[in-house]
């Protein structure tokens, strides 16, 4: 059986009295680009440092390809990481930092470095004390997946990132998951999560709250249909499922929770011009939770 690329098993996590994660388990599956949603303070942090053996969960385990977390030696042979605030040796200049994350990688190859730094358009011959923070973010996004590691815990990893910048990197993240590697990424970005991410995960107050691929969590969430009638409107107060009703020029807005199929059927019969549904976009699904 293969394993699953990160696996957690009621991890829990307290500073004191502040509960940081509370009972999180969830299964990112090999391949799989999986988003990990929530505001500021909802525990996003805490959870990679967890992953990474950075911090010591108060209860519950963690692992990486079924290696468990607390084995870093083994665990972060398979690892890529890039922190949410990236904070490198001033002194040493890009090609030393990436030289020595290098080593510590085991080897990398030096074309496919060549590679990356092209594509994100980076010098790394200054020191570092000079480079600006979207530069510094490059540094890090390079040295992250320049070793091919198998699973790429990513926090907030646009950070800096210029548009351009931004769409290379989702460019790469599609790229490396065709291949077979796993992105697990942390981000309050929510049109990158919707553009790359195949699952989501919200999290909020510590606690996992949600986990679903985006055209579950739309299904779950309602559907604005917007229909336009040759001739007065039909009556649709007492049609299952409709949550909002508006009166527009020419027909009506309405909100449908769950299968529009009731809807359908009161329409039938009715001289509809037009029919126009908009599905919810990933950031009016987050702030239901919120």
């Amino acid at each position: 059986m293969v394993p699953a690329a990160i696996s957690t098993h009621g991890l829990t996590k307290h500073f004191g009295r502040v509960v940081a994660l509370d009972d999180l388990t969830v299964e990112v599956q090999q391949g799989e680009i999986f988003g990990f949603l929530g505001p500021n303070g909802a525990g996003k942090s805490t959870t990679i440092r967890l992953l990474l053996g950075l911090v010591r969960p108060t209860r519950g385990t963690a692992e990486i390809l079924g290696i468990p977390v607390r084995d870093i030696r083994r665990a972060h042979r398979y690892v890529g990481y890039v922190p949410g605030d990236v904070a490198l040796w001033p002194q040493l200049t890009g090609t030393e930092t990436l030289d020595l994350l290098g080593r510590v990688a085991g080897g990398v190859d030096a074309k496919y470095r060549a590679e990356l730094l092209d594509r994100f358009e980076l010098d790394p011959a200054p020191r570092l004390r000079s480079f600006s923070k979207g530069n510094r973010q490059k540094i890090a996004l390079v040295a992250a997946f320049m070793s091919r590691p198998d699973v790429l815990l990513l926090d907030e990893p646009t950070a800096g990132l210029d548009p351009l910048m931004e769409e290379e990197f989702q460019r790469l993240a599609r790229e490396v998951t065709v291949a077979g590697q796993t992105i697990f990424l942390s981000s309050h970005i929510l049109d990158e999560v919707e553009d790359l991410c195949d699952r989501v995960g919200i999290l909020r107050s510590g606690r996992l709250v949600e986990v679903a691929a985006l055209d579950d969590l739309r299904r779950l969430h309602t559907t604005v249909i917007e229909v336009l009638v040759d001739g007065p409107v039909p009556s649709l107060e007492d049609v299952p499922g409709l949550t909002d009703i508006d009166l527009i020029d020419g027909g009506v807005r309405v909100a449908v929770a769950g299968s529009p199929a009731a809807l359908i059927e009161r329409l039938a019969g009715v001289p509809v011009n037009r029919i126009r549904t908009e599905e919810p976009s990933l950031e009016e699904i987050f702030l239901t939770y919120y």
